[in-house]
């Protein structure tokens, strides 16, 4: 049984790597057409939010699923910190290696959001922003940040949500399910994966209950913040300043 699920999770994830892959090179020009530009604001949240939780100085975030870089980018314009983006798609690291050029303070690392490349205790902070949600199990990939955080870091998990205005979650559902594959498809030439977009949300879990998951994989001071009527949530939680890793 534990190596049926291990082949499972390791198909998921290959069919998630290469249909990233397949739309790196249209990902950043479609993510702001078919947002309207909001998740460059949603980014600048997130990155004023952690901004208010890092140390002074020596910082270090890591931004894991970073895909083209956009959110790594925004949290060193706002804090400072040494940033490292890591991703399992390749063709996504290459799209933003090239646009963060000549930056000592920011890097990039191939790796799996289950199974990161990095020590214990590593970080200050951690963010996943629209990744979580494409991980085999949301449990595992919540525990994985935890355990490269340093001992009372932050983490920032910003994804997809439920609407809290009443109607809009109609609204916005029929845009998810019928516009946004249509144009997606047609701008990168992959209605498959504008496709798979919106049946990911439709699984993920709501607001409160991702707090709970949080709150089970061992973060206190669990919260979230909707997000343009919670189209999108920011959720916030601290690994335990007793614990030192797994």
């Amino acid at each position: 049984m534990f190596d049926d699920r291990s082949a499972a999770a390791d198909e998921h994830a290959s069919r998630v790597r290469e249909m990233f892959g397949t739309i790196a090179a249209r990902y950043d020009l479609l993510n702001h057409l078919l947002s309207g530009n909001v998740d460059k604001r949603w980014r600048r949240r997130v990155a004023k939010r952690l901004s208010e939780r890092l140390p002074a100085t020596g910082a270090r975030i890591l931004d894991v699923a970073c895909g083209t870089g956009d959110l790594t980018k925004t949290l060193f314009e706002f804090t400072g910190a040494g940033v490292v983006g890591s991703d399992f798609c390749r063709p996504m690291l290459q799209v933003a290696a090239s646009k963060i050029a000549q930056q000592a303070s920011i890097s990039f690392v191939g790796g799996d959001a289950l199974s990161l490349p990095f020590p214990e205790n590593a970080f200050d902070a951690a963010t996943i922003a629209f990744g979580l949600r494409n991980l085999a199990s949301v449990r595992k990939g919540l525990e994985e940040l935890r355990r490269v955080l340093k001992p009372g870091g932050t983490v920032a998990v910003l994804e997809f949500s439920r609407p809290t205005v009443p109607g809009f979650n109609l609204l916005f559902q029929l845009y998810f399910s019928k516009l946004l594959p249509l144009v997606g498809g047609l701008v990168s030439g992959s209605r498959k994966a504008y496709e798979y977009l919106p049946r990911s949300v439709s699984k993920f879990p709501d607001q409160e209950e991702l707090a709970v998951l949080m709150r089970e994989a061992g973060f206190d001071e669990v919260s979230y913040e909707n997000f343009t009527g919670g189209i999108a949530a920011l959720h916030l939680g601290k690994k335990p300043a007793s614990e030192s890793g797994n």
